[in-house]
């Protein structure tokens, strides 16, 4: 016992293939002798659990198609109620047949017969109007007496809803001593009041066959029956919907079946199927039919698991076989130098795992020299592109540095003469420009892009005097909060330049920062001209392509800077109206963001804060 499961010696020495014959006797042929013992009774319970189960999908299976030809009728009750140019055609007065025959062809004939291809389960529209210059016939019938003492108007009068379903037996047209079932969605077209001359109504007929076929479909299952808000029996699988002798609808004995027989389903929560109901019965044959099949069943699958199962110890002990020599047989090959590629299936368990290591193994040392030299010419390339940044940066220090000059002797002359407005410019324009080149870090401070975006505007107000006025809406809360430097001023600067420029009258351009449901929100609005929906939507396509082009340069490249930092967990959204203004604006998930150390800049905040309320 200790040799055997202590150290496996004793294990590790029997060869695979009775290894695996252990394993089919032991783990699967004896498994499947005790578990179909264990399996009969409780596949019973499990037996009659799933036609439960399957009682019920049929039910609602019948029931949902029944519901979708009644709600089909009603949306095209709907859609005929609200056509305009059918009210003025109905509530016109017709000067003789003729006129209203040539009205017929040009508007009326098509208008109602086009719903029925489309809507199959609808056998007849009709529509109803007291004008007594129509003429009745096909869709179009006058309200005379004979309507006015039907079966289906007196429903309809007795109603109080907009739409009912009704069903009723009308009497047949060539034979009076027979009726004929119908089912009906019934509506009072008053859509339009300007056209309330004449009462109309509109009666659309249910082919009952589609109703009967869906129930004759679930047989197999149930007697299914359809039972109106009275309890009458409108169809069923024997009654059908044959012509005959009948004066009424027979009335639905539910207490006559078990309670675990029946089965009562609701055909729909709206108004007007409201107490409808489709009720099930079901066969008592059903269940004990299905026990057999069950025992058939099982004794099968307990025969083709147990061939199965021998075939499949055979496959799996011929493949870990090959495998493994195939290694063996690559890995003396290494040996001598050949990196060959195992070129097989290798499969997705251990052996396939120490095959697929293997390749990327070969691979990997065959490429190894080739590597080191494209690692040395990148590291020159590298070193090349840093020398060429800064020889490029150092040129970039002598124009502002002569242009900071410039400004200051500006400065001393309007201070002298007393220019005040243009004193005020020049500092700004003056910090504006030091700002940028003292912003060494990706990342700043919504507090600092805010100063920065208050000297930006400051210098626009100066150039356009009266022309806009700029506001901020500032949480000191967002203030310590790090987002990518000039991710704001480029929004705000195409607010004054696109929305505010050709306006009539005074712009204003908004500028807000929040904390709110855990995010960052920043958000910019202007009052400007806005933009058309077909531009917008081609400016936002072109902003987040790849293949970029348009002239939305600063938008791109904010979007692109919040997508490079955050990926996809940034919200970005543009929306505008024409005349309206435009809105950007978006989100930063506070979890993604760095905050300002306390000290470096906290004491300003109130300061910021006065400055941006004003």
């Amino acid at each position: 016992m200790k040799r055997m499961f202590g150290r496996g010696n004793f294990v590790n020495d029997i060869p695979l293939k009775y290894k695996f014959f252990l394993i089919f006797v032991i783990g699967v042929l004896l498994p499947i002798l005790v578990i179909n013992l264990m399996f009969m009774d409780r596949m019973s319970e499990l037996i009659r659990e799933r036609e439960e189960q399957n009682l019920d999908i049929s039910m609602e299976r019948a029931r949902k198609d029944i519901h979708n030809f009644i709600d089909g009728g009603v949306a095209v009750s709907h859609a005929l109620s609200t056509d305009k140019t059918l009210y003025e055609m109905l509530d016109r007065e017709y000067e003789s047949q003729l006129d209203f025959y040539e009205t017929f062809d040009e508007q009326l004939r098509n208008r109602v017969i086009s719903y029925i291809p489309v809507n199959n389960q609808i056998q007849r529209i009709s529509i109803f109007t007291g004008n007594p210059s129509i003429v009745s016939g096909g869709n179009y019938h006058v309200i005379n007496d004979d309507v006015l003492d039907s079966d289906w108007f007196k429903l309809w009068s007795n109603s109080t809803h907009p739409v009912l379903v009704a069903a009723y037996r009308a009497t047949e047209a060539n034979n009076s001593a027979s009726t004929v079932p119908y089912l009906s969605v019934i509506e009072k077209m008053a859509y339009f009041d300007n056209y309330d001359t004449y009462e109309k109504l509109l009666r659309i007929d249910i082919d009952l066959s589609k109703i009967y076929d869906v129930i004759v479909r679930e047989r197999d299952y149930l007697d299914m029956y359809l039972v109106n808000e009275n309890n009458e029996i409108i169809m069923s699988a024997s009654s059908g919907y044959e012509r005959g002798k009948y004066d009424a609808y027979p009335v639905f004995d539910l207490e006559q079946y078990d309670e675990e027989d029946r089965h009562v389903f609701s055909i729909g929560t709206a108004r007007y199927v409201k107490g409808w109901k489709l009720i099930g019965i079901t066969q008592g044959n059903r269940i004990t039919s299905a026990m057999l099949d069950m025992q058939l069943f099982t004794v099968i699958l307990a025969a083709v698991v147990t061939l199965i199962a021998a075939i499949f110890i055979t496959v799996m002990l011929r493949s870990y076989n090959y495998r493994v020599k195939r290694l063996s047989r690559h890995m003396q090959k290494v040996s001598n130098e050949k990196f060959d590629l195992i070129e097989i299936d290798e499969g997705r368990d251990e052996i396939g795992g120490l095959i697929r290591n293997f390749n990327q193994m070969t691979t990997k040392m065959n490429s190894l020299i080739n590597n080191v030299y494209k690692l040395e010419i990148q590291k020159k390339d590298l070193e090349m592109e840093r020398v060429r940044a800064e020889l490029n940066f150092l040129q970039s220090q002598m124009n502002p540095h002569f242009l900071f000059n410039t400004l200051n002797a500006i400065l001393v002359v309007c201070t002298k003469n007393q220019y005040s407005d243009v004193t005020d410019i020049i500092k700004s324009l003056s910090k504006l420009l030091r700002r940028l080149l003292s912003w060494r870090e990706d990342l700043v401070s919504v507090e600092e892009e805010i100063r920065f975006i208050e000297m930006y505007l400051k210098i626009e107000k100066f150039r356009f005097r009266d022309k806009f006025e700029y506001q901020f809406h500032i949480d000191v809360e967002a203030l310590h909060y790090k987002i990518p430097k000039m991710s704001i001023q480029p929004l705000v600067e195409n607010a004054c330049k696109y929305g505010l420029q050709t306006v009539d009258g005074a712009g204003l351009v908004t500028i807000s920062a929040s904390v709110a449901s855990d995010y960052l929100h920043i958000v910019i609005s202007d009052n400007g001209k806005g933009i058309e929906q077909d531009k917008l939507r081609d400016i936002i396509l072109s902003v987040r392509n790849e293949q970029f082009s348009g002239n939305s340069f600063g938008i791109r490249n904010v979007y692109r800077r919040l997508e490079l930092y955050y990926n996809d967990h940034v919200i970005f959204n543009i929306a505008s109206s024409p005349n309206q203004g435009t809105t950007v604006s978006f989100e930063i998930p506070i979890k993604l963001l760095e905050t300002q150390e306390q000290g470096s800049g906290g004491g300003e905040s109130h300061d910021i804060q006065r400055a941006l309320d004003r």
